[in-house]
């Protein structure tokens, strides 16, 4: 099989003949890591953005609560945009969207029911619901967004209102999965729409953007089936409450569960914000088959018989406020785990969350539960996402002219890429790219049958951190300094000189946070203290002193003790 990943492109002569591309397609998330999934479709002077979702922070992101895309490209051409289309709601897709509109990002947005209403508590709860503009589509919708002409249709996925999107565009007809699988069961009973697949592979696609999450798993993903199944099995042996945790937004899960749990005469409840937010939002548009009403008060689920009660939470990936890693610590103000509870976490770890997760099964253990997982039940969890089976049914059903693999780190974009050469399409045709690397499309070679597709330059994709109410104002030197904080700590050195002989008229006094405990380590800190009077050498510039004083405490924090902190020396003169 041919090599399919592409040489960097000439940035100089791709910026200089960009203006003859009929269609661009720039990604500004989603592909080369999980999460963050963004991706503009550019035409002349027209953008139509499909996506605007966020990552959670990895492990070494100290700090950061989020993860966005970059918006400078697009706030640099704001009167471009014709739309923003979002597939379906999960963060991944939706969540960035507060943020970039926060920062002037100012066009129509178009969403299926569900997804608008969880958008909608979103953009209230950052006060941005007013100036928004929100359509309702269905997957039955054509929209006329010049030159763009979008269609939709229904893709089976761990979220109800989940659409692919086919759009219609001077160079050609584009196709965008998102995220799906084909389940012949489906807990809403709607099925993949292949038959629209069908009909516009027969008409000519140009292009086909397919998930690329699961091309790591052979053949198809399971049926939601599976999961009632297991459930079902959980709650004919157990006598005690069952909690479940899983994604606040996988409503299609919750409605499994509020089945479930009347087949065997229970009653349910919900904690956690998010979850219940998104119950709320989702029995107002009918989407869950309960009433409100019906729904279990927080004392109700302490107060009822055990065998009577189930509680639905947020926390199936251990985040550390959520309510299940709060009960797993004795900490939730509500809901206490008590001997004969059955905990199921009906989710799978994200890549690099294992940590937290596993930390919550141990404290779950600990409060005397029944921990139901993933590595000791296969069925707890069904992923949304297809497996290789399914990728290889759409890239047969679409029969692209060319193929960009999309959501997925690195390695998931090149086997996704190897099986789209499987099916047929010409290496030449297949690009394996990354966050930021537009892809052109134009008949750019007389002679040439056909559109043909090009690399084009490169635009800024960063990540964007946010931490608190900042949003990028932590970088990679913030990072790096956070790094070195939780690693080896930091020492404080505080002294005052005379401003006319330089001599030392307080301190050295040296604080240390992280490094070592000052009141166990006396002998050590007077011999710091004793190494910067060392360095005190007559008058002297503060700054010059200062560096002086961090190298010759470095090197005796290295000698002494093999650590490295950060060294902060505070030269005054009074």
């Amino acid at each position: 099989m041919e090599q399919i990943t592409v040489a960097p492109a000439d940035t100089e002569r791709a910026e200089v003949d960009a203006a003859e591309a009929q269609l661009r397609v720039i990604p500004l998330g989603g592909l080369g890591g999980i999460g963050k999934n963004m991706m503009l479709l550019e035409s002349g002077e027209n953008i139509l953005i499909i996506d605007a979702g966020l990552m959670f922070p990895d492990s070494d992101m100290h700090g950061v609560d989020v993860v966005i895309p970059e918006s400078e490209y697009l706030l640099n051409r704001l009167d471009w945009i014709r739309g923003i289309v979002l597939t379906h709601g999960h963060e991944d897709h939706i969540g960035a969207l507060p943020y970039l509109i926060d920062q002037g990002l100012d066009a129509p947005v178009y969403a299926t029911a569900l997804t608008k209403g969880l958008l909608q508590g979103k953009l209230a709860e950052h006060g941005l619901l007013a100036q928004t503009v929100l359509h309702t589509v269905t997957e039955e919708d054509v929209i006329e967004l010049e030159p763009f002409t979008v269609e939709f249709f229904h893709t089976c996925h761990s979220f109800p209102d989940s659409v692919g999107v086919s759009v219609a565009t001077p160079a050609g007809r584009v196709i965008l999965t998102s995220d799906y699988k084909f389940d012949d069961t489906p807990v809403d009973g709607k099925l993949t729409e292949v038959d629209k697949l069908q009909r516009w592979g027969d008409e000519g696609v140009l292009l086909l953007l397919g998930d690329s999450t699961n091309v790591e798993t052979e053949g198809s993903t399971p049926s939601e089936t599976k999961v009632e199944e297991m459930l079902d099995e959980i709650f004919d042996r157990v006598d005690g409450r069952v909690i479940l945790a899983t994604f606040a937004s996988n409503v299609s899960r919750v409605q499994q569960i509020i089945n479930i749990a009347r087949k065997h005469g229970r009653r349910v409840g919900m904690i956690g914000r998010s979850m219940v937010n998104n119950v709320k939002i989702a029995i107002g548009l009918g989407y869950l088959d309960i009433r409100q009403d019906e729904l279990l008060t927080a004392h109700e689920m302490e107060a009822l018989p055990s065998h009577k009660v189930t509680i639905i939470a947020t926390g199936s990936q251990g985040e550390p406020t959520s309510a299940m890693v709060r009960m797993s610590m004795d900490d939730h103000r509500q809901i206490s785990l008590r001997q004969g509870d059955t905990v199921v976490l009906s989710a799978t770890p994200i890549p690099g969350n294992e940590e937290l997760f596993n930390r919550t099964v141990d404290n779950l253990f600990r409060r005397g539960a029944r921990v139901v997982y993933h590595e000791i039940s296969d069925d707890v969890h069904v992923s949304g996402h297809g497996g290789k089976d399914d990728y290889r049914r759409m890239l047969e059903l679409v029969r692209p002219r060319h193929f960009i693999p999309v959501h997925g780190a690195y390695r998931h974009l090149v086997l996704h890429g190897e099986l789209a050469q499987s099916t047929g399409i010409p290496s030449e045709r297949v690009f394996v790219v990354e966050d930021g690397q537009v892809v052109e499309f134009g008949r750019f070679e007389e002679g040439e049958e056909g559109v043909q597709a090009r690399l084009g330059e490169h635009v800024s994709a960063n990540h964007v951190f946010v931490d608190g109410l900042g949003v990028g104002d932590v970088g990679g030197v913030v990072l790096r300094d956070r790094r070195h904080l939780g690693s080896d700590g930091f020492l404080v050195c505080i002294l005052a000189l005379d401003e006319f002989d330089g001599s030392i008229l307080y301190g050295p006094e040296i604080i240390s946070r992280g490094f070592v405990y000052i009141r166990d380590n006396e002998g050590l800190i007077m011999r710091a203290e004793e190494i910067v009077r060392s360095e005190v050498k007559g008058k002297v510039a503060p700054s010059a002193l200062s560096r002086r004083i961090r190298n010759a405490l470095a090197s005796f924090c290295s000698n002494e003790m093999g650590r490295r902190p950060m060294i902060l020396p505070v030269v005054i003169q009074v």
